[in-house]
């Protein structure tokens, strides 16, 4: 299959943007692990090296969890010894708990994520914790990943709406990111989990949190686009200064704990978007899209991204 004849918007630069965002791509993670055919491990790997080679920085590559809960990540070890990894390229991966850590430690990583929750149901849903209890659990995996000399990004999920709770309030939000990032955490990624946040909501989360005293250049924000609002929340938190952004290759993803929440945000959406702003990314489009593409092929159903509908049509 041959590379995509992309057309490119116009750009028009807007004040308070910042000039450029680092995408964090989490299709080979977030993205296929509600897939319910499980994924070749041959296939994954040829996943992230064709997202490498369409510039993205940073692929989340697999999650340690335990395979009865997640059988389509079993692969973690043996994904992770026959990757090929690209020079400048990033390739953390989700760690749950203890044993987690031990996995990833063993198979050589060096950046791995945490994913807490702001509310109490689903902390008991997904982490069998209640809130207080999810902070025992992830204080020794902080600490020693750091005393290790791994980085480490904490996930916080439901922070705009819980299918069980209803809304959730910015300051509990801001509560749980500030005890995470105080354990030693580099930056925290706020997740609209089942999709439901518009702008208004990005402004008040992102003002409680930075109102506990973290900065916003150690946020990042992670959307799904159940009501069509991941780019227009997206815009919002840019220009805030959030300048890391989720996003999944052609809007793979849900939530396995949370069946209300669609897929991601689709990274040919976001960078559609960014290069009409003028924003940089370092993204080839063109590629991206013919990877997203390509995945649909193998999953057998149509990329759920509008561009790369657009730009297959």
């Amino acid at each position: 299959m041959g590379a995509l004849e992309v057309g490119l918007p116009d750009v028009v630069r807007a004040d308070g943007l910042p000039a450029r965002v680092t995408i964090w791509e989490v299709g080979a993670r977030d993205g296929l692990q509600n897939e319910d055919t499980v994924v070749p491990v041959e296939v994954k790997l040829e996943f992230l090296g064709r997202l490498a080679d369409a510039g993205l920085g940073v692929l989340e590559a697999t999650s340690f969890v335990h395979p009865k809960w997640v059988p389509q990540l079993a692969d973690a070890e043996e994904l992770l010894a026959a990757l090929n990894q690209v020079d400048g390229v990033s390739y953390p991966v989700l760690v749950p708990n203890d044993r987690g850590l031990d996995r990833a430690l063993a198979a050589g990583v060096r950046h791995i994520a945490i994913f807490g929750s702001a509310t109490e149901t689903f902390a008991k849903r997904n982490l069998n914790r209640t809130l207080d209890e999810q902070y025992a659990m992830f204080d020794p995996v902080v600490t020693r990943a750091r005393a290790e000399g791994l980085d480490v990004r904490a996930y916080v999920s439901m922070c705009f709406g819980d299918p069980w709770e209803g809304p959730v309030p910015a300051t509990q939000v801001a509560d749980v990111g500030k005890r995470l990032m105080d354990m030693g955490c580099s930056q925290l990624s706020l997740g609209d989990t089942i999709g439901v946040a518009t702008p208004g909501q990005v402004e008040a989360v992102i003002g409680a949190v930075g109102d506990t005293g973290v900065g916003v250049d150690a946020l990042a924000v992670h959307f799904h686009d159940t009501y069509g609002q991941a780019l227009s929340n997206t815009l919002a938190a840019l220009r805030l200064g959030v300048s890391t952004v989720d996003s999944s290759a052609g809007g793979l993803g849900g939530c396995p704990y949370a069946e209300s929440a669609t897929g991601n945000l689709a990274t040919e959406d976001l960078v559609w978007m960014l290069n009409g702003l003028g924003i940089d990314t370092g993204v080839d489009l063109a590629k991206l899209a013919d990877t997203s593409a390509w995945m649909a092929s193998r999953l057998g159903r149509p990329s759920p991204s509008r561009v790369v509908r657009a730009l297959r049509g």
